[in-house]
Parts: C-alpha cells; structure tokens; sequence
C-alpha cells in the first residue's frame, strides 16, 4: 500500500461487469463516509485516453509487442499521473483493470512472455501493486454474449478484444484463473452471474475489511 490510501482492482473477462460495478461499489463506499476515486486503463488520464482510441480500434493493425507498449505506456503515465497522487492522499482508488489484465490479455491470449511481462509492468507500474484484486469471474460464452448485447446496434461495432475468436478469450480466462491460483492474499474471484447488488456487496464489504486491516 502506498501512503493511507488503498488500490482496488477490478479485472475479468469481457462483458464481466468491471465497470459497471466500479461505479457501484465506489458509491456504497462514498455512502459510508470514504473518499474514492475511479478510473480505468487504458484511460484515466489524458494521454491514456488517447492510448485508448488507438489501443481498442480493431480498424488501426497491431502487433502484439505495439499492443503490449501502447498499454504499459498508459500504465507509466496513470501511475504517475494520477494513481500515486491519489493514493498519497489517503483515497481508495478503484481501477477498472491494471496489470493482470496485460498478463491476462497480452500474456495469456497473446503469447507474449510472461516473464518479461512481469518485468515490464514493473516498470511501467514504478512498483505500484493492488492491495486487492477483484476478478469477476464469467464463462467466456456468457460474457461475449453480453457484450454482443451491448454493442448491438451500436455503429461503432465491437473493439479490438471483443471481436476476437472465443479461443482467444478462453486463453484470458484461464490466465485469470491462474492469477488467482497465484496470488489468494491479494485476489478474490467472485462468480460475476450473482445479483449485481450481492457482487456490489461483496466487493464493498471485502474493501472495507482490509482497508480497516491494514490501517
């Protein structure tokens, strides 16, 4: 943890309900009298938001290693710009997905080393670790079914991720799993197809136990 503040994660496949959660969870927390801020990667920041449109564009061809430099370049401006700030201040800061996104998306689904991922978000990251990792967790089929949903009639059509082979997002599950595995101090799975007030809940009460824990 840096400073007083606490850094929460949310991560999982698409269609999962990061978002709409973060935004959930982070009124329940301002309700009960925390300061928080919410934000998300790639974005968050002005030159992040920029990432973001070429990052998400299924129209701009990417390489691999360029996807993978575009999102820790996001990462290294986030942090600095705006996470390590926050989290000086004593703020609970809720990101709709950090690094185990990039070892879950770029390592996993694309094959990238994870080792040198590791490496890499280290430095992107300048040492900055969630104190909790939330991963919602949700069949592939389910949350690309959802997200289809979403964008149905939407003219922009799905992003870079969402138009991928149901294989590819099968690989990202499993990374997550594997994160998970992993790292049970710091990640908790919740199954993301219970009631989104139950998940909101969740997440709220788990915040609020170890940001009393680890004051």
């Amino acid at each position: 943890m840096i400073g007083k503040g606490f850094f929460v994660t949310l991560e999982g496949v698409e269609g999962s309900g990061k978002t709409t959660q973060a935004a959930l969870v982070a009124d329940a927390l301002r309700a009960a009298g925390y300061r928080v801020m919410v934000t998300r990667e790639p974005g968050g920041t002005r030159a992040g938001e920029a990432i973001r449109a070429i990052f998400l564009d299924p129209a701009v061809s990417l390489h691999a290693a360029a996807e993978l430099l575009l999102v820790l370049a996001d990462r290294a401006q986030h942090v600095r710009e705006k996470l390590k700030p926050a989290l000086a201040t004593g703020e609970i800061v809720l990101s709709d997905r950090y690094s185990d996104s990039t070892v879950a998306y770029q390592g996993y689904g694309r094959g990238l080393d994870l080792k040198l991922l590791e490496e890499l978000n280290r430095l992107a990251s300048d040492g900055t670790r969630p104190d909790l990792t939330i991963i919602l967790d949700l069949a592939v089929e389910t949350g690309l079914e959802r997200t289809r949903a979403r964008v149905r009639g939407d003219v922009r059509g799905p992003d870079r991720f969402e138009g991928e082979q149901v294989e590819f997002h099968r690989r990202v599950h499993e990374g997550f799993l594997t994160i998970a595995r992993d790292e049970p101090e710091r990640v908790m799975t919740i199954d993301a197809t219970r009631p989104m007030a139950e998940i909101t809940a969740r997440i709220t009460d788990a915040i609020v136990a170890k940001t009393a824990l680890a004051r």
